[in-house]
């Protein structure tokens, strides 16, 4: 049920007038990031935003997160949903709001903080859409359910949020729909129906074996060769176990073991992250891991099998299909064409998917260029698309405009696909 573009076009009349605010809030959080499961300021700042757009706002929701109803008569509800969560890396990218904050994380150690993901654009676009459907409500009808949602980059929000009653306090949605900056010319969309986002696990595997002093190895069972085997023989999973025609990442992050350059350790730490887009290879590479892991030992004389500790899990992030039609003809008749493209899908891994799995309903995401578009393009004729600073760099920042705007509107326009047109002098509630 696809909103008439006037309605459209109502919703977005307010959109100019609304933009120092939200650049406002966007660089305000930029400046004040919070780690996962911390993000008590953003989320006040959210539940502010939402109570002065006239919504229903329960906060607290699985630590941090934030829930906002607008109930405007019969028709569908649609979720739109926003992370929070801001990552420990040190800003390096001489923004006057940059942050220079640094806070103690759950292990007890001071770390800088940065939102290097984009989750403070995320923040700036759900505020944006909600206060603009909020406005005009003569042009639409239907519950609107804003969620902002905590942990993402932890894995722990979307699942915390369900675990904390989502289901049992709040409507059940005919549609989730979200987005996500990336790199890509500003103010461009991209989309897909089917697998949008990996499937992420992230593993540690402990080695163990028998310390020693350095000069005598052969008193050693040396965890570290173990280790280093076990890295060397990891990295044959992808190339040598799976089909050309298939998709995989598997990553070693750390590699830890030993204090002191003559003293054998008793142990080894291994950290390991794993990208794919298939259930069945998933279970191929995980069961490759401990194969080869279990193997290396045993060929190394190790007094006990390692062990094997899941550090965290992202689902398969799954457009789908008839939603992304929906999605997909309602931004093609709202932006430029070259605007909205079709894309494959990231490797980067989302706990959006939560959210729709849980509840037995379509969900839809999409990405929303954030580089500067005459940067891009240069970047592109030179062949250096790759050193465009990513999502996760100390450099990454989304160009404010049009990245600010687009979000805004692609996330109106996307909850106006399924937002009921108003009756004819109807008046709703």
């Amino acid at each position: 049920m696809n909103v008439p573009a006037d309605s459209t076009g109502k919703v977005l009349a307010g959109l100019h007038s609304l933009l120092p605010d939200l650049e406002a809030l966007y660089t305000d959080v930029h400046a004040h990031p919070e780690l996962s499961m911390q993000e008590t300021r953003t989320a006040g700042l959210a539940a502010e935003h939402l109570r002065k757009a006239g919504y229903d706002v329960t906060a607290g929701i699985g630590g941090t997160g934030v829930v906002g109803l607008l109930r405007n008569g019969e028709g569908p509800t649609v979720m739109l949903r926003a992370d929070m969560d801001a990552l420990p890396v040190e800003e390096a990218t001489g923004l006057p709001y940059a942050s220079k904050i640094r806070v103690t994380n759950r292990e007890g150690k001071s770390v800088p903080v940065m939102h290097a993901c984009g989750h403070d654009m995320h923040v700036a676009w759900l505020a944006g859409a909600t206060a603009l459907l909020a406005q005009s409500r003569d042009a639409w009808q239907g519950t609107v359910m804003a969620v902002f949602q905590p942990a993402e980059e932890t894995a722990e929000g979307a699942r915390a949020m369900l675990d904390d009653g989502l289901f049992d306090r709040f409507p059940k949605p005919d549609i989730v729909l979200g987005q996500h900056v990336m790199v890509g010319p500003a103010g461009n969309l991209g989309g897909r129906a089917g697998a949008i986002t990996s499937a992420a696990d992230s593993l540690q595997i402990r080695l163990f074996g028998r310390g020693a002093h350095g000069s005598m190895p052969q008193a050693a069972i040396d965890p570290v060769v173990m280790a280093a085997a076990t890295v060397m023989r990891l990295q044959t999973i992808v190339s040598r176990e799976i089909a050309a025609d298939e998709s995989a990442v598997v990553t070693i992050g750390a590699l830890q073991a030993g204090t002191k350059e003559n003293v054998i350790p008793d142990d080894a730490i291994i950290k390991l992250n794993v990208r794919t887009f298939d259930t069945g290879v998933r279970k191929r590479i995980l069961a490759a891991i401990e194969r080869i892991a279990n193997a290396e030992a045993a060929a190394s004389g190790a007094p006990r099998p390692p062990e094997f500790t899941t550090l965290d899990h992202y689902p398969l992030g799954f457009n789908d299909a008839d939603a992304s039609k929906r999605v997909g003809d309602a931004f093609r008749q709202h932006f430029d064409a070259e605007r909205v493209r079709h894309v494959g899908a990231a490797p980067a891994s989302e706990d959006f998917g939560s959210f729709g799995t849980a509840w037995g309903t379509p969900s839809m995401f999409w990405f929303v260029g954030g580089t500067d578009p005459e940067v891009y393009a240069n970047a592109k004729a030179a062949g250096e698309i790759n050193k465009i600073p990513t999502n996760h760099s100390p450099y990454f920042a989304p160009v404010m405009h049009p990245t600010l705007e687009a979000g805004v509107e692609a996330m109106v326009v996307a909850a106006l696909a399924w937002l009921a047109a108003p009756a004819a002098g109807g008046q709703k509630s």
